[in-house]
C-alpha cells in the first residue's frame, strides 16, 4: 500500500513498554432468562496498542513527536514490534503439491478444536529460516522472501513435492497507525512533557 512506510520500524525502546493486543467484535444478545447468543462481527482480530507507558523523557517525546508528524496522524501506516507475540517457531504455512509456488505465511493459535489463523503480512528478513520436510533451504537460491507481502515463493525447480510440509522460524512485525490525528501532549513543566494515551491501531490488510 502506497500509504505504508516499511523503514524504520517505530523505535523498539518505546514500543518495549507498550500495553494491548488482539481485539474481536462480538455481538452479544441477552435475553430476559439471562441466556445469550453470540455472534461473530469481525473475522479477523485488530489489535490495539498504547504506547504512552514507554515516554520516559523529553528524547523519548521528541521521538514520538517526529514520528507523529512523519507520519500525518493517522494517514500513513509503520510496522510496529509487539513484544508480546513476535516470534513464529516452525509454523507450518502450507503442504507441497508440486505444483504451487507461493506460500502466505501465517501463524495459528489453538486451543482444544478451536483454532485461529493469523496472517502475517511483515516478517524479518534477518533469521528468518524455512524448511521444507524439515530440511532448511536457502534463500534466493530455493526461495525468495517478501517482507512487504509476507510469502515465501518457492523458484522453479524448488517447488515442495505433494505432501511435504512446508515452515518457517522467525519474527514478525505488526502493521498499524496511530489512531488519533491530534498530538495531545501535556507541559508539565520544564523539559517536562506527558500523554495520557497513545493509540496505535493494527491494520488489515489484504492479499493482492
Amino acid at each position: 500500500m502506497a500509504d505504508f512506510i516499511e523503514t524504520p520500524r517505530f523505535p523498539d525502546d518505546i514500543s518495549y513498554g507498550s500495553s494491548g493486543g488482539p481485539n474481536f467484535k462480538t455481538w452479544v444478545f441477552e435475553g430476559h432468562s439471562g441466556k445469550e447468543q453470540r455472534g461473530i462481527g469481525w473475522a479477523t482480530s485488530k489489535a490495539r496498542y498504547d504506547v504512552s507507558h514507554a515516554v520516559k523523557n523529553k528524547t523519548d517525546m521528541d521521538t514520538l513527536r517526529a514520528w507523529f508528524y512523519a507520519m500525518q496522524g493517522r494517514a500513513y501506516g509503520f510496522r510496529f514490534k509487539d513484544w508480546g507475540d513476535y516470534e513464529l517457531t516452525d509454523e507450518n504455512i502450507g503442504t507441497g503439491d508440486g505444483v504451487t509456488a507461493a506460500f502466505k505465511i501465517r501463524k495459528t493459535y489453538t486451543v482444544g478444536a478451536n483454532s485461529y489463523i493469523r496472517r502475517i503480512f511483515k516478517p524479518i528478513a534477518t533469521g528468518f529460516v524455512v524448511k521444507v520436510n524439515d530440511v532448511t533451504q536457502t534463500l534466493t537460491t530455493h526461495y525468495t522472501l517478501n517482507t512487504t507481502t509476507g510469502t515465501v515463493t518457492f523458484t522453479g525447480g524448488n517447488k515442495p513435492a505433494g505432501g511435504l510440509a512446508v515452515t518457517v522460524t522467525g519474527e514478525f512485525d505488526v502493521p498499524v497507525r496511530f489512531d488519533t490525528d491530534a498530538f495531545a501532549a501535556a507541559h508539565e513543566g520544564f523539559l517536562m512533557e506527558s500523554w495520557s494515551s497513545i493509540g496505535l491501531v493494527e491494520l488489515i490488510l489484504e492479499d493482492a
